[in-house]
């Protein structure tokens, strides 16, 4: 527990220093070990990430919370890092249920993780008003429970499911940092007014932006300059290696070419880096 207490405590501080850190997310423990090798001061665990290693496509139910809290497992015990977890929607529609998945959760390692609004449903995608807050007070309930620091992030999903609602998002995440959630996160926005408006509306709440995707054309810096606190990658890093992946492949497989497969990161390189144990 002491090295949980040790984790817990040094995500929650880069929530409180000043400046925008970068939280990358790995698929696997693999992955995990490279990002903590370059420096990164904590991780996060990508639920589309998964599911693409897995042959899925990314959607609500595509993961079972076993396989997502065994994969985070696997990341939490390849480093010494801080690791949030991609909690979808808590992996049921009941409070109680958002709850549960954050004490088991903090049983694997886990020292931060998401709750979002989505509901998986496409005919109603996102949870009625109310019940999202009470969602999410059952998760703040849950991690304040905890003997350690536990972050807890609250997704507004409005821009993500054909629901470009400023206003309702704004409202949505609001009543998340008054019920208690230490980060306020909209997947989707893309605009600096967008952004700056959810920033200067939860203020001094945190707030973390999604990058990796070619429509938010804004820098780190620039991102930093709006007040954004963290910026997550979800899974753009997992799509850059298998997009590289497929690239090498389907050169092979059409034209028979080895160029691709010839500019890999080496054996030797790959295999240096996964020599060192966690700490």
């Amino acid at each position: 527990m002491s090295t949980q207490v040790a984790r817990g405590e040094a995500f929650r501080a880069l929530h409180q220093r000043e400046g925008l850190f970068v939280l990358p997310n790995p698929w696997d423990a693999g992955a995990a070990k490279m990002l903590a090798g370059l420096g990164f001061a904590a991780l996060a665990t990508t639920s589309a990430g998964l599911a693409f290693s897995l042959g899925r496509c990314d959607a609500q139910g595509a993961l079972s919370r076993e396989e997502a809290l065994a994969n985070a497992r696997a990341i939490v015990e390849a480093t010494p890092l801080p690791v949030a977890a991609d909690l979808e929607n808590g992996y049921g529609d009941e409070p109680e249920h958002c709850a549960e998945t954050i004490a088991l959760a903090a049983q694997i390692g886990l020292v931060g993780g998401s709750i979002e609004d989505a509901t998986g449903d496409a005919q109603s995608p996102i949870y009625p008003f109310e019940l999202a807050v009470e969602r999410v007070r059952a998760a703040v309930a849950a991690a304040r429970s905890l003997p350690f620091p536990f972050t807890l992030a609250a997704r507004a999903e409005n821009y993500l499911h054909g629901r470009a609602d400023l206003d309702d998002t704004i409202r949505r995440l609001v009543a998340y940092a008054e019920a208690g959630a230490d980060v306020l996160y909209a997947p989707g926005l893309t605009s600096r007014e967008e952004i700056l408006a959810v920033v200067t509306a939860v203020a001094p709440r945190p707030v973390n932006v999604l990058v990796g995707s070619p429509s938010l054309r804004l820098s780190l810096d620039e991102l930093a300059e709006l007040g954004v606190k963290r910026v997550s990658l979800g899974s753009a890093l997992a799509r850059v290696a298998y997009g590289a992946f497929y690239q090498a492949a389907q050169e092979l497989a059409v034209g028979g070419s080895l160029v691709a497969t010839g500019q890999g990161m080496s054996f030797e390189r790959i295999n240096n880096l996964f020599k060192t144990r966690a700490g």
